[in-house]
């Protein structure tokens, strides 16, 4: 699938900047994998898959804990959407394949 493979994110949130790694693998309409930060790796959730559109979820600890709620669009090797961070409302980002 297209969207199989490491990736390099960056979000932008309301701490600036945070830089990321995510590893998806798709498998029919699902998607799985880690992602990583600041030393910290989580297992992602809710992954789905649709043509070019994905999206995941993941829980943090650092700084605070929360669930992230990502939604993009993946175009050869650049990812891009937004990410919801509960009642924080939703910020873009943007990804390489590694």
């Amino acid at each position: 699938m297209a969207v199989d493979g490491n990736w390099n994110l960056t979000m932008t949130t309301p701490m600036g900047e945070r830089q990321a790694t995510l590893s998806l693998k798709a498998a029919g309409g699902s998607l799985t994998g880690t992602q990583g930060a600041e030393g910290n790796t989580a297992e992602i959730f809710d992954g789905t898959v649709s043509g070019d559109n994905v999206s995941w979820k993941v829980s943090i600890t650092n700084p605070m804990p929360l669930t992230l709620e990502f939604t993009g669009t993946v175009s050869g090797d650049s990812i891009n959407g937004e990410m919801g961070i509960g009642p924080m409302g939703s910020f873009p980002f943007t990804g390489a394949r590694t």
